[in-house]
């Protein structure tokens, strides 16, 4: 089986002509602002590959989607990061759609039929909180929830048709609080998109600052999750970390792996360097795809990750970011000067791989936390 045979294959199962379209369109026109790969991400039907197909979704496996991930990183790093968010925000709402009373399903269902593009406004492990936490201010009103505050960066920022966000909200019975997922039209008054993203790198994931002010949001559009403000991780919120860090490792292992399959492509390599090489990132994605593994098979109970399959997404997470130090800098070294210097695709493809180091929660600050948690108390993040 040739390098990357499996993962493209699933590409191009679930989401036909993608990956013939992406090779087609020059790595550094994929990477940069305006790049088509979104389009041609949604065209595809991309926006539905982790709803279920009984509501109009791929329904793809957490493995064909790590593939899938891997994938379009091997593509476009850009587009892999991006779309884990688009992901990462419907991986939140299926499983909401899972406990709750028919509108959550009714809005996952008309993303995937539509081929919308969500944005995430979640937290996303920011220090401290959970995914779910709030990150903008929210005053309910008699015609839904007006809502204030800024999400930077935020990915697909120029082609979301949805930003999701966490607010709290006075519960229905009027005891308390309780988080509650807003969905917001990109159209909606008082939501704006400006510059935030100066960096040549990754730019193609167009992760902009997006600024809501006062922005109405009806109770249609607001899914109310009956989990308590300031709440130890849930199941919603451990489902939707899993997948984030389980498919943003794919992506950056895509990124590494377009480096890696330009040295197995070089006959001057020496067969010794080029297997190594080989061993080296097929195992790291081995670790990966056992994760994905587990996520397919749930838990014994209730059928959806857990707490130790959070801390398990970590540690393979934490192990991939050591196995790209080691691999990405030696493929550079084998690829020679030549290549380097000939074209920037080898030196970027070296730098975007860095990261997967800078998305949270970091290992430093889950340091702490996962030293606990080996130690029996309930896992935190950081």
């Amino acid at each position: 089986m040739r390098f990357l045979e499996r993962e493209r294959a699933a590409l191009t199962k679930l989401l036909p002509g993608l990956d013939e379209s992406l090779s087609a369109v020059p790595l550094m026109t994929l990477e940069a602002p305006g790049s088509p790969g979104i389009r041609l991400f949604r065209d595809s039907g991309g926006p539905g590959l982790l709803v279920p197909e009984s509501l109009q979704g791929r329904g793809a496996s957490a493995l064909d989607a790590l593939r899938v991930q891997r994938a379009l990183g091997s593509r476009s790093p850009s587009l892999a990061v991006a779309t884990t968010m688009h992901h990462f925000s419907m991986a939140t709402l299926v499983g909401l759609s899972d406990t709750g009373e028919g509108l959550e399903s009714m809005l996952v269902e008309g993303v995937a039929s539509a081929n919308r593009l969500v944005a995430s406004g979640f937290a996303e492990g920011r220090s401290g909180t959970g995914i779910l936490s709030p990150t903008m201010s929210a005053t309910p009103t008699d015609e839904g929830v007006r809502i204030t505050g800024v999400k930077r960066p935020c990915s697909l920022a120029r082609s979301m048709d949805l930003l999701t966000a966490s607010v709290v909200i006075p519960c229905e019975d009027g005891e308390g609080q309780e988080l509650a997922v807003a969905l917001i039209p990109a159209e909606t008054e008082g939501l704006s998109v400006s510059g935030f993203w100066s960096s040549s790198y990754l730019a193609g994931a167009e992760s902009d600052q997006v600024s809501l002010d006062n922005v109405l949001v009806p109770p249609e559009l607001l899914v109310r999750t009956a989990s308590p403000a300031g709440a130890r991780l849930d199941e919603v919120q451990t489902i939707g970390l899993v997948w984030f860090e389980l498919l943003m490792t794919g992506s950056y292992l895509g990124a590494a792996s377009a480096l890696v399959e330009r040295v197995l492509l070089n006959d001057r390599v020496p067969d010794a360097e080029r297997v190594g090489l080989l061993v080296a990132v097929e195992g790291a994605m081995a670790a990966a795809e056992g994760l994905a593994r587990r996520v397919d098979a749930g838990t014994p109970d209730e059928g959806t990750p857990d707490e130790s399959t959070l801390a398990d997404s970590l540690y393979v997470r934490y192990t991939v970011q050591d196995a790209l130090t080691r691999i990405v800098p030696r493929a550079v070294e084998l690829l020679g000067g030549l290549n380097f210097m000939s074209s920037d695709e080898v030196g970027y493809l070296a730098a975007c791989t860095t990261g997967l180091a800078l998305h949270p929660p970091s290992r430093s600050r889950m340091t702490g936390p996962l030293a606990a948690y080996l130690a029996d108390a309930p896992l935190t993040i950081a």
